[in-house]
């Protein structure tokens, strides 16, 4: 095995498929652009076939994003590795086809209600068919962990000699125990053959909260590529976190001496450009990048961290971006400075329309709070994108009123398909009013499943950021609000859900059946 390990993040595929976490052009540009500076090795764009929005939105990051490889995923048929290509092109030999099919017995029986024979015949096809277009072409064995060696090994050996330069070996429901998929690994480097002609690739789910354990047994059996998503993020329950195997390996690198190109210290701002961009919190206790991560609340604990760091930190807070110097910007700062600062983040302007627009929103929002910050931005801009997508609702005004022994009560005014509506009604809290407020216009006949808070920096003058999750119909969205006034927030991240829900893509899923 090489000493250089590839990381592969399928954090706008694989992570996209959280529940409520879908991203619009824009946002995954931004992603991408982060990903870039993190410098990783391929980034997986999305799901060309799975709607029209995906597959603009690779075709755009393979014509945007210069560094690393831009993979699209696509089912094992002549269709979808078409449509994958005709997005990938664009970013020429860097471009990669990412095909797949199910091998284990369930799926196979079950799902696709095809004989192994046939299977492997597909999936040899759907390979010669991609490397028709490119040499850079990788298989996937889906659910290959509850798959028969034998024939996982039969399939390996197929695939390579059809042409596919890497081949995975997911644990698609995150079922394996380290120990267990050390073992498979070994056993394709033992007995396929040509294993040594195609880079063997992971790709762990974490519903036993096992995925980067099974990653790193993985790597230690002689895997070279690790799949990977920011923060962890995922279908179910998430798959490996790219911080954590990345920092794993830093830090462990007596037993673990695997080199990779990973920049470590922009690994919290792409943390937190996620987290702001889904609405999906990080939670304090997360490894690396939670609030809590480098935090000692232990009085023997912060004594031995004074007088030697090493005592109680095996890593710096510094190596994952915590403690870089930031530009703070005020109401008294100028275009220019807001100019660079947004580049310096990854975010660009295509007009100077599209910057005055968002230094109005900046000096707007510089009169409500005395210092803005990195994270302050990044929600500037993501609140910027929420209102582009308010085609149907958006808030003209609201009032709420609060006060100790009454029930609160709300006055809310929506622009609905270019009227203003305007409704009353009371809560059980300033919130829980605003939204009964809303619904008496909107009836949308939804499902509050999440309602979280959380402030974007310090102080309290923070802006507030307010995760809303609403379910209709099967449909799940996540809608999200900042404002220095929580409530306003809420109100913004309620509506900005219910234009998601109102409106739902229709979009296939990769682990469909058809093949």
């Amino acid at each position: 095995m090489s000493d250089k390990l590839i990381i592969f993040d399928t954090t706008l595929r694989d992570g996209e498929q959280s529940p409520g976490a879908s991203m619009n052009i824009e946002e995954k540009l931004r992603i991408a652009s982060q990903l870039e500076k993190l410098n990783v090795d391929v980034i997986e764009a999305g799901f060309p076939i799975a709607s029209d929005g995906d597959f603009e939105a690779v075709k755009k990051i393979a014509q945007t994003i210069k560094g690393p490889e831009i993979a699209g995923l696509c089912r094992a048929n002549i269709k979808d590795i078409d449509r994958a290509w005709d997005a990938l092109k664009y970013a020429g030999d860097r471009g990669r086809i990412h095909t797949f099919i199910a091998t284990s017995d369930i799926h196979m029986e079950r799902k696709l209600q095809m004989a192994p024979a046939k299977v492997l015949e597909t999936a040899v096809k759907a390979v010669k068919h991609a490397v028709s277009y490119t040499p850079n072409v990788e298989f996937s064995c889906e659910d290959a962990v509850r798959t028969r060696l034998p024939f996982l090994a039969e399939m390996v050996e197929a695939v390579i000699e059809a042409g596919a330069t890497t081949v995975n070996i997911p644990d698609t429901v995150g079922y394996s125990i380290p120990f267990e998929y050390f073992n498979i690994i070994k056993y394709l480097k033992d007995n396929v053959p040509n294993i040594d002609k195609a880079v063997i690739s992971v790709h762990c789910h974490n519903d036993l909260g096992l995925a980067v354990a099974n990653s790193l047994a993985a790597i230690q059996a002689g895997a070279e590529q690790v799949e990977c998503t920011i923060n962890g993020i995922g279908e179910r329950a998430g798959n490996c976190s790219l911080e954590e195997v990345v920092m794993a390996m830093r830090t462990r690198r007596d037993i673990l001496p695997y080199e990779n190109n990973i920049k470590t210290e922009h690994i919290d701002a792409a943390s937190r450009l996620l987290s702001t961009i889904t609405g999906i919190v990080v939670q304090p206790n997360k490894a690396i990048v939670g609030a809590n991560a480098f935090a000692h609340e232990s009085g023997i604990h912060q004594d031995g961290v004074l007088k030697k760091r090493e005592t109680y930190e095996i890593m710096r807070a510094e190596d994952v971006g915590w403690a870089t110097n930031r530009m703070v910007l005020g109401k008294h700062s100028g275009r220019n400075a807001f100019r660079t600062r947004m580049q310096e983040l990854g975010i660009s302007f295509t007009s100077e329309d599209d910057v005055n627009a968002a230094f109005s929103r900046f000096k707007d929002l510089a009169d409500k709070k005395h210092d803005i910050f990195d994270e302050d931005l990044q929600a500037l801009m993501t609140e910027a994108g929420i209102e582009a997508e308010n085609e149907r609702f958006r808030l003209l005004a609201l009032k709420v009123c609060s006060e100790t022994g009454e029930t609160p009560d709300a006055n809310v005014t929506l622009w609905v398909n270019g009227e203003e509506k305007s409704a009353h009604a009371q809560g059980g809290g300033p919130v829980d009013a605003a939204f009964r407020a809303i619904e008496e216009i909107v009836h949308s006949d939804t499902e509050l499943q999440l309602y979280s808070v959380s402030n974007i920096t310090t102080g309290t003058d923070s802006q507030g950021e307010v995760t809303v999750r609403l379910e209709k119909a099967g449909n799940i969205v996540n809608g999200q609000g900042a404002d220095t006034d929580i409530v306003i927030a809420s109100a913004k991240a309620y509506i900005n859900a219910l234009n998601k829900v109102m409106q739902p893509m229709e979009r296939a899923h990769p682990q469909g059946a058809d093949v």
